[in-house]
């Protein structure tokens, strides 16, 4: 399957409006077997901003593409300038509320598996365990020829020692991981070679036009099959990687819900899309079930414990 570069939806004059009532939220989780499939809006109260929306990034940054990324040294020295400039953002994130909130729904029995299409970490890092990265991770880097997977701290301990004095200003940080930059202030950085072949280093995510690996795709529908309903959090749904799970859900007659402040591409498929933010309304469905949504340790997406897991 390909992550298909759709950069933009406009929404049809007949979707259904949202709602601020969280009752149906409430009650899907209370009885238990959810999936939840996140994108990028959760995590933007942690500091990482949305693709779409309201100041989203996509407004002044297009993603990088796979086939930019592998044919064109010139973009691949552009991406890890920008991208090794953005870890350090990255690696300072830390869960939020709607985190901390998924993560003690997992700990209390009432999901049966979360996707998330984020590449940060922090659903990990809030404590959620088995958590299916659809997109996969900026905490770790593969290399195109040999395949070996090493650590993104690493890399940047080398970008680091290859870049001295690398130091510009960014004008914005972005959800895939990267900083705007000019070509002016990228034009002298330093790409370094996989440690152990020589080969191409790549972060082991998803780039647009790349595919998603399909034993991926088959556990995410696997997980799909096995819910009594699917919860969406944070997502425009507008990539297919995503919306595919919300049709298949709503094809099995399985209760779709969305928390979501902008309509998405799957609201006519759903029973509800809530237009709250997502912090806010995550904490408050957390209080009606009487679950504590903290008491986690907020670590971010490059620490020991994330890179652990990862």
């Amino acid at each position: 399957m390909r992550t298909r570069p759709t950069l933009h939806w406009t929404p049809p004059p007949d979707l259904p409006p949202g709602t601020t009532d969280l009752q149906p939220v409430v009650d899907a989780l209370g009885a238990g077997g959810v999936l939840v499939l996140t994108g990028a809006g959760i995590s933007t109260e942690s500091g990482i901003p949305a693709y779409r929306g309201e100041g989203g990034s996509l407004s002044r940054h297009t993603p990088m593409t796979y086939q930019d990324f592998t044919a064109s040294p010139q973009a691949r020295r552009r991406y890890w300038a920008r991208s090794h400039l953005g870890w350090r953002t990255f690696g300072r994130a830390r869960p939020n509320a709607g985190h901390q909130a998924v993560a003690a729904f997992a700990r209390h029995g009432l999901l049966s598996g979360v996707i998330t299409q984020n590449v940060d970490g922090l659903h990990q890092a809030a404590g959620a365990e088995g958590v299916v990265e659809l997109h996969g991770s900026l905490a770790r880097v593969r290399c195109l020829a040999c395949g070996a997977l090493t650590s993104r701290r690493d890399l940047a301990v080398r970008l680091e020692e290859a870049n001295a004095g690398f130091q510009p200003v960014a004008a914005a940080i972005n959800p895939d991981g990267d900083a705007d930059l000019s070509d002016a202030q990228v034009a002298d950085f330093r790409v370094v070679p996989c440690p152990d072949c020589g080969g191409i280093l790549k972060p082991d995510v998803v780039f647009f036009g790349e595919t998603v690996p399909a034993q991926r795709i088959e556990l995410c529908r696997e997980l799909v099959r096995g819910a009594r309903s699917l919860l969406v959090l944070g997502s425009s749904l507008t990539v297919m990687s995503g919306l595919r799970f919300v049709r298949q859900a709503a094809q099995a007659d399985k209760r779709v819900l969305i928390i979501n402040r902008d309509p998405t591409r799957g609201d006519q498929l759903a029973h509800v899309r809530v237009s709250l933010p997502l912090g806010t309304a995550l904490s408050s469905v957390a209080d009606a079930l009487n679950l504590a949504a903290d008491g986690q340790t907020a670590l971010g997406p490059d620490s020991e414990a994330t890179a652990r897991r990862t």
